[in-house]
């Protein structure tokens, strides 16, 4: 009996064909293959060994010629382009093999596919997980093409495209790409290779969105980034890794996680009419409590968080206030830091428990008179305590504090609802509000990194101080 080896020659160029394969088509008999593929090899085929060459779309018609010669104890090599194992023949030879009964010896050997060559071209674009799909539904229905297309943006795979256009399939690349532009930003790196390792090779590189399927033909292999993709000096760039603290944008790893929560939250809002301020608001609440309930219970001013940004930058905004320490805690220092802020809590002030005791009031009321006699001009954040905010209310209708702004998140079931109905009526005090009764110190410390942060909330890019 002979034996049948399925090679993989890559995408065109004999410097592309590797040894074991230029040594395999040296000792062969016979090779079979497509007859365009012939001429890579030519000058590596033995003397007396027999070419049987087929035309497009007689990939059964090889097999069976292949099994035939085997069977008369020839040593056969079946020939494909890039890897024979990806859309190539080696699937159907072991097919055949199982459908024929036959003892022949069958050995792969894998060659350079065309994705790998047009990644080589385009820089380091498969630098992590990834997908390989064939637009052509010559074999496979449209809808489980589009199914895995779906499943290849969603699962953020850098994904490779093969058959992407012939002349009777023009629109399949366009659906594709209207899928994507669903789940992957407009500026995702895209890079495209014809005749990859061939003299008529073409390299470009777009975005998704200006990405033009008419730009293409079946002789195209596409690359589409994943969300960490990056185009650099020329150069298509998947990180895999390595340098995890830090990005090509300066950005670390935990600020782009809460990019991307930050994203999957707008997304995933019920209306996407709000203000550029409460949805900046917004996102923050709903990505520190995982709670979508604060789309219907955030409250804000028109411009309320805009207003508060333009005091802190003008200087007229340098005292942040807390009900108890757990809000300053959670305000980022970085940002404090970076805007000349100060953030205070009178809770653990000395003078706070002899007032407390003399007066008989709650040790945050007497914290939030201290703070109105030597701050009244402060943004006042509350998210524990109920009576310290009607403390600060009566203080403001006695015309003893006249705070910037107000953020009123206590939380609890006495006195918190109405606390915050309390706030209301001061129309020109702008305030933050979680109506009823959520609320808590990190969401309180949330909105205020919110209002100190606003000037990147128009490029959706949070957690710059982290």
């Amino acid at each position: 009996m002979g034996k049948i080896i399925v090679a993989g020659i890559g995408p065109g160029s004999s410097q592309d064909i590797t040894p074991a394969v230029l040594k395999a088509v040296g000792e062969a008999d016979v090779i079979v293959g497509y007859k365009y593929y012939f001429q890579f090899i030519m000058s590596y085929v033995k003397e007396g060994c027999e070419c049987i060459d087929t035309g497009m779309k007689k990939e059964r018609e090889r097999a069976l010629q292949a099994f035939e010669l085997a069977e008369q104890g020839k040593t056969v090599v079946v020939i494909s382009s890039g890897d024979a194992g990806i859309y190539g023949m080696t699937p159907l030879i072991y097919e055949m093999r199982r459908e024929r009964g036959v003892d022949i010896a069958v050995e792969s050997l894998p060659g350079i596919s065309a994705f790998q060559k047009a990644a080589s071209l385009l820089g380091a674009p498969i630098g992590h997980d990834m997908c390989i799909i064939s637009l052509s539904d010559l074999m496979t229905p449209w809808e489980v093409i589009e199914r895995r297309i779906k499943a290849a943006a969603a699962g953020d795979f850098v994904t490779a495209v093969y058959n992407p256009k012939s002349h009777g399939r023009y629109w399949q690349l366009y659906r594709l790409q209207e899928i994507f532009l669903q789940m992957r930003s407009a500026d995702t790196p895209v890079g495209y290779v014809r005749q990859a390792g061939r003299p008529e090779q073409e390299v470009k590189m777009t975005t998704l969105a200006f990405f033009n399927p008419e730009d293409v033909d079946m002789f195209t292999v596409i690359l589409i980034g994943n969300s960490q993709s990056y185009v650099f000096d020329g150069k298509m760039v998947t990180p895999r890794g390595y340098y995890r603290e830090e990005t090509t944008d300066g950005t670390k790893v935990g600020q782009n996680i809460m990019i991307e929560s930050f994203r999957t939250i707008s997304k995933e809002l019920r209306s996407q009419d709000y203000s550029l301020g409460h949805k900046w608001a917004l996102l923050h609440a709903i990505h520190t409590t995982a709670d979508f309930d604060m789309e219907n219970i955030l409250y804000t001013d028109e411009g309320a968080v805009e207003t508060l940004y333009n005091m802190i930058c003008k200087g007229e905004l340098k005292t942040i206030v807390s009900d108890v320490t757990m809000v300053t805690s959670g305000i980022r220092k970085g940002a404090l830091q970076r805007l000349g802020v100060e953030a205070k809590c009178y809770l653990s002030d000395p003078r706070v428990a002899e007032m407390a005791e003399s007066e008989g009031i709650t040790r945050t009321q007497a914290g939030i008179r201290l703070a109105v006699e030597e701050h009244p001009n402060a943004l006042f954040a509350f998210g524990n305590a109920p009576t310290a905010l009607m403390e600060l209310c009566e203080l403001i209708r006695k015309g003893k504090a006249h705070p910037a702004g107000i953020i009123a998140a206590p939380v609890g079931f006495v006195h918190v609802r109405e606390s915050k109905h309390m706030v209301k009526p001061f129309k020109s005090i702008p305030k933050i509000i979680v109506e009823g009764r959520k609320g808590g110190s990190n969401l309180a410390a949330t909105l205020c990194n919110a209002v100190m942060t606003f000037d990147d909330a128009e490029q959706l890019k949070p957690g710059r101080d982290l």
